[in-house]
This record gives structure tokens, C-alpha cells and sequence, in this order.
């Protein structure tokens, strides 16, 4: 912490005044390259692929006016970027308020755009009109072509500034905008665009609009992918329900009209334990959710327990339902689009409108009532599903009491063999999950006892994507792991009790750590997803080699730079020894490559789309053998490190 100085001192610089010369103005869009994760949330990985999306979200903007039927995104070599669709065009008379073209205008001024005033787009997902001018601002170079009225029009930019004015570029070959950009390193750094994850994205856009096809080509490699779906966000549950045991053979479709919102939801029940609903305003992804989600949830459980009220009449049944009941093992996707939506960040992550939960609640409540009233056999499939999920809650809380009185949950014994820190604060302290007790026993050596806990997990724990709750809470290592954390478990965690804010997954460089790893990976994404989404959860980065040339050591993390320090090192006698093991490392090796703070390299784990990682985690760790074996064929070729 910085401390201010006292009444009367001197700052800094040697001056105490503090006049208007001290304020600074930040013009046009320097605020954008001076404060760039106020606009797109980070510079990572994330925040580089969100440049691609504002663009795309303008002609997907032109989609859902009903003027664009075809957008194409290539990642080009160098990365660059080419959006391109066959809209209207940006238009290109004189702005009468800026003086300047309109495309100069709404691609270098914050807060310009055509989704204010709701003549041009009723609906839209842009909501700030800060999305091209941002995307422009943190570009080193940018093109935009709009072709319109039989002319094809051009501006260039270097970091948002205009290099000339729009100029005529001979005859348009027909209607659209091209945005082309190289995103600016100096604010990126190196991160490269990932084919994959923008393909997801513009799959789900696809899904949401289904007036419009979407592909995406990557010249870099030559993939290349071509998305239209006829059958909207039914077919999106469909997708995301693949290679799951249905309950129900339908996809369940509801959609209305309510005052100016309109209103989508598709879902489906599968056999699993876990649910996944993705929800979107305006074609945004609302990963944080928001106001159209939380009244579909609240519909859902009302309905359901309707029914499963009428059951009790019939069979005597006393238990209810409460929301997790409900929710386990559905997908489901809702989707909303209204005139004025209400985003929480520019990132459009979590929707505001109170008004639209109401909304949302009233159609499913109404549709949901309606389907099953007509469809009597998925109506009794879905509601056993439902009471099988309130036993085996109930069967967990009985767990769970029993573990209470045990006096090995939540804090009220730590696990023996937890070897902990002298550090109180969670903040400064950090826990490593060690893979078995002869690794266990060199980080207890190597650590530093003032911050640093152990906890040595014996074999490998269960794959919590095919265990029940009840059975996962029965499971040893994993009730150590909960009282080691100590803060509660899937509904009932409390992130404010957490003993550590950095959880580090520390396993082997072999094919069973990589298992451990995965295993762990799925407990904390399917049982304790805050600790992922506040950036608690790491994985450790031990060497993979040590070379040693007379004196001179060094530890090597990837066979590239093995081969690099061993050509550097052409000449001199080489030793090198493989690490398959931590156990195989003395204690202060292992404090010196992977736990020392000031020279260690650890992995944070982040969820950037939650449809993705569950798709992910269901392959790898689910019941279905064809679809992990496509998967592991589709990604073979990526991977590294691999021990056989």
C-alpha cells in the first residue's frame, strides 16, 4: 500500500498545489488505448477475440434489420483480421453534427451509432455505440470498405486516426461493409487468434440467427467452417445435448411476443447429474446471466412443482422441489431481444432489464404449463427426473450432516494430512494440491511454511461427471479437499469463507498427472465454479527437463526450448535428465522451478464460454466412448507433452 503524505508535505514531485493543470483531458479515443479493459475487459486472450465479435455483433445487427444474409471472418497471416457482410453498407454522407463522413464518424467517435434513436435497429447488441470506434482505437491498422449506392467507399487508420479522408474506390460489386485490422501489439502483446473459439462463437450467432449464414475461414491453416441452422435455438439444445441420454425425445420451444420483447427458450432434459443453460440478449452471450435467465429459472420451478404437486395428491408424495431439482441434468437456451437492453459492462456480460424477467417468467410459465399438459409421458419423465435429483439431494444433505458430526466438514477438523500454512489471510495464502505422499512430502520440505499449505491427495479421485452427489460426497479425498478449502460445497459454497485465493494444482508431467489434473479440473468447474470465475484456481508448471553443461544449469519447461538451450549449448558436454515426477526433484528443486513466487510459471484457469468447457469436460469425462474418441481424433494433432 502506498502511504499518502502528511498535511503540509511535499508530494512527489515536490509540490503541494493542486490546480486545474493536474486534470487531463483525454481526446477522441486515446481514453481507449490508455484504459482498454474498461471497453473489452482485458487485453488477454479474451479481450483480443472480442474485437473480432463488435465487429461481427454490427452486421448481425444488419441480420436482425433484415438486410444481411451472409457474414464472412477470415483470419488472415500477420493478424490480421477481414469481417465481411452483405448489408446496407456504412453510410458515407457528411454527419451534419461531426462534419465528416458518417463512417468517419461512427468509426473514430465513442458513443456514435445508428442503435440509439431505435428507427434504424429496432433491436440490436450493440447498446453503447462504442464497439467499432473501440476495436478501431486498439487496432495498429485498420481498413473499412462500405459498399453502397453503386460506389465502393475506403478509410484507412493507424491506432484510430484517420490516415485520409473517405474516398471513392471505384464501382461497388454489390452492398456490404469489410472491416479489416491488425489488433495493436503493443497493447496485446503476442497472443495469436484461436480458430476454434471464434468458430464457437459465430456458431452460437448462427443458432440465434437463423436468417443469416456465417463463416469463417483461417489462412493460416485453411480450416475453414460454414454455419446456418434453420432450426434456431432448438437445434442449438440439440447440438449441446449430443451424445446424451435424453429423457425426453423433443426439444421443448417456446416463443412470444410480450410488449416489445421477444421472447425464445428451448430445452431439453438429459440423463447427467450437471446443467447447462446458456442465455443470450440481443445475440449477446450473457455469461453472468441477468434478469431474462432468473425468470426462467423461477418459471421452471414453479411449473414443475405444480405438477409434482398434483403427483402428491395421487401417491401421498411430500417432498418438493426446489431449483437445483429442476436444473439437473437440463439444457436449456434463452434468448431475448428487446429495444433498450440494459448490459452491465461493455462486454454485454450480464443483462439488467427488470422488466424482462417478468417477461421471460410469464411465456414459460404459460408455454411450459401448456406442453405438458399435452404431452403427458415426457411430462412423467421430466418430473421423475426431477424427484431422482430432490433423493439424491436429500441423500447428500444427509451426507453431509452425517460428515458434520463427524466433525471432518467445513472447518470443523482440517484433514490430518493437510499440511497448513501459519498465514491467516486468504488472500496471501495459497494451497497446493499435491499428487500423492511422495510429491506430497517434497513440496511439505520445499514450501514456505508462512503462506504456502500441502495437500497430498492419495490416487486419483473421482470423476465427479458420472458420480452422483451423494456418492461424490462420500469419497475421501474429495471430502479433504472440501474441509480443506472450507468453504461449502455446489449451492451451499460461500466464497467468503475460503482459507486459500490461490488453489494450485501441482501433478506430474506423465499421462496420470495429466488424468489428476483433468479430474480436479472437473470438480472445481462442475462443484465450485466461483473459485474458476475469481481467478483462484492455477495449474503449476514443473520442469520437463534439467540440462546441466559443467556449471552452468538450466530447467526447461517444453521440448522447443529443450532443443533451443541444447543448440545454444552445441559443443559442450550435456546432461539431461527428463522430470516425470515431482517426487523425482529434491525439495529446494522443486522450491526453485515450481513454487518460489519470484521464479515459478503457473497456468490460471478461466471459463471464457461455459458451453464450451461443459462440451469439453462431457467428452473427456462422460459416459459416451464415440464422442471423446472424435474429440481426441479432431485435437491430436495439438497436443504436447505427451507421455506414453
Amino acid at each position: 500500500m502506498t502511504e499518502r503524505p502528511a498535511e503540509g508535505e511535499n508530494n512527489h514531485n515536490g509540490s503541494n498545489t493542486y490546480t486545474a493543470q493536474d486534470i487531463q483531458v483525454l481526446k477522441g479515443l486515446e481514453a481507449v488505448r490508455r484504459r482498454p479493459g474498461m471497453y473489452i475487459g482485458s487485453t488477454d486472450h479474451t479481450g483480443l477475440h472480442h474485437l473480432i465479435f463488435e465487429i461481427v455483433y454490427n452486421s448481425i445487427d444488419e441480420a436482425m434489420a433484415g438486410w444481411c444474409t451472409r457474414i464472412d471472418v477470415t483470419i488472415l497471416e500477420g493478424g490480421k483480421v477481414r469481417v465481411e457482410d452483405n448489408g446496407r453498407g456504412i453510410p458515407v454522407d457528411i454527419h451534419p453534427q461531426t462534419g465528416v463522413s458518417a463512417l468517419e464518424t461512427v468509426m473514430t467517435i465513442l458513443h456514435a451509432g445508428a442503435k440509439f434513436g431505435g428507427k434504424t435497429y429496432r433491436v440490436s447488441s450493440g447498446l453503447h455505440g462504442v464497439g467499432a470506434s473501440v476495436v478501431n482505437a486498439l487496432s495498429s491498422w485498420m481498413k473499412v470498405v462500405s459498399e453502397r449506392d453503386g460506389t465502393r467507399y475506403v478509410q484507412e487508420y493507424e491506432c484510430g486516426i484517420p490516415k485520409g479522408p473517405v474516398r471513392p474506390d471505384g464501382p461497388a460489386e454489390g452492398h456490404g461493409t469489410i472491416t479489416e485490422f491488425i489488433p495493436d501489439k503493443s497493447i496485446f502483446g503476442d497472443w495469436e487468434y484461436d480458430f476454434d473459439y471464434v468458430a464457437q462463437r459465430l456458431r452460437e450467432l448462427a443458432y440465434l440467427q437463423t436468417n443469416v449464414q456465417i463463416g469463417i475461414y483461417d489462412e493460416r491453416t485453411g480450416e475453414d467452417r460454414a454455419f446456418y441452422f434453420e432450426g434456431g435455438i432448438a437445434s442449438y439444445v440439440r447440438y449441446l445435448n449430443r451424445g446424451r441420454a435424453q429423457i425426453h425425445p423433443n426439444v421443448i420451444y417456446m416463443s412470444q411476443q410480450v410488449d416489445s420483447t421477444s421472447v425464445e427458450v428451448a430445452m431439453q432434459y438429459n440423463d447427467g447429474y450437471n446443467e447447462l443453460i446458456v442465455s443470450f440478449a440481443n445475440c449477446a452471450n450473457t455469461v453472468d446471466g441477468g434478469s431474462h435467465l432468473t425468470g426462467f429459472r423461477s418459471a421452471l420451478t414453479r411449473v414443475l412443482n405444480d405438477f409434482v404437486h398434483k403427483i402428491k395428491q395421487d401417491k401421498g408424495n411430500d417432498l418438493s422441489l426446489v431449483g437445483e431439482d429442476v436444473r439437473g441434468g437440463l439444457t436449456a437456451v434463452v434468448s431475448v431481444r428487446l429495444n433498450e437492453p440494459q448490459f452491465e459492462g461493455q462486454t454485454k456480460g450480464k443483462l439488467g432489464n427488470p422488466e424482462t424477467r417478468s417477461h421471460v417468467e410469464s411465456v414459460v410459465a404459460d408455454q411450459l404449463t401448456f406442453y405438458l399438459e399435452q404431452h403427458p409421458n415426457e411430462a412423467k419423465a421430466i418430473i421423475e427426473k426431477c424427484l431422482t435429483s430432490a433423493k439424491a439431494r436429500e441423500a447428500a444433505r444427509r451426507a453431509r450432516e452425517l460428515i458434520l458430526k463427524k466433525g471432518q466438514f467445513e472447518g470443523f477438523t482440517l484433514p490430518g494430512k493437510l499440511a497448513e500454512c501459519t498465514e491467516k489471510d486468504p488472500a496471501q495464502c495459497e494451497l497446493f494440491i499435491v499428487e500423492g505422499d511422495s510429491a506430497g512430502g517434497s513440496a511439505k520440505q520445499g514450501r514456505d511454511r508462512r503462506f504456502q499449505a500441502i495437500l497430498p491427495l492419495k490416487g486419483k479421485i473421482l470423476n465427479v461427471e458420472k458420480a452422483s452427489y451423494d456418492k461424490m460426497l462420500s469419497h475421501e479425498e474429495i471430502r479433504a479437499l472440501i474441509t480443506s478449502l472450507a468453504a461449502g460445497i455446489a449451492d451451499q459454497f460461500d466464497l467468503s469463507k475460503l482459507r486459500y485465493h490461490r488453489i494450485i494444482i501441482m501433478t506430474d508431467a506423465d499421462v496420470d498427472g495429466s488424468h489428476i489434473r483433468t479430474l480436479l479440473l472437473t470438480f472445481f468447474f462442475r462443484h465450485m465454479h466461483d473459485v474458476i470465475l475469481q481467478g483462484y484456481l492455477y495449474i503449476a508448471q514443473p520442469p520437463l527437463y534439467r540440462i546441466q553443461a559443467g556449471k552452468d544449469q538450466h530447467w526447461v519447461y517444453s521440448d522447443k526450448d529443450k532443443d533451443e538451450i541444447i543448440r545454444k549449448l552445441k559443443g559442450k558436454k550435456v546432461e539431461v535428465q527428463r522430470y516425470k515426477g515431482l517426487g523425482e526433484m529434491s525439495p529446494e528443486q522443486l522450491w526453485q522451478t515450481t513454487m518460489n513466487p519470484a521464479t515459478r510459471t503457473m497456468l490460471q484457469v478461466k471459463i471464457e464460454d461455459a458451453a464450451r468447457a461443459d462440451e469439453v469436460f462431457r467428452m473427456l469425462m462422460g459416459e459416451e466412448v464415440p464422442p471423446r474418441k472424435a474429440f481426441i481424433q479432431a485435437h491430436a494433432k495439438s497436443v504436447r507433452n505427451l507421455d506414453i
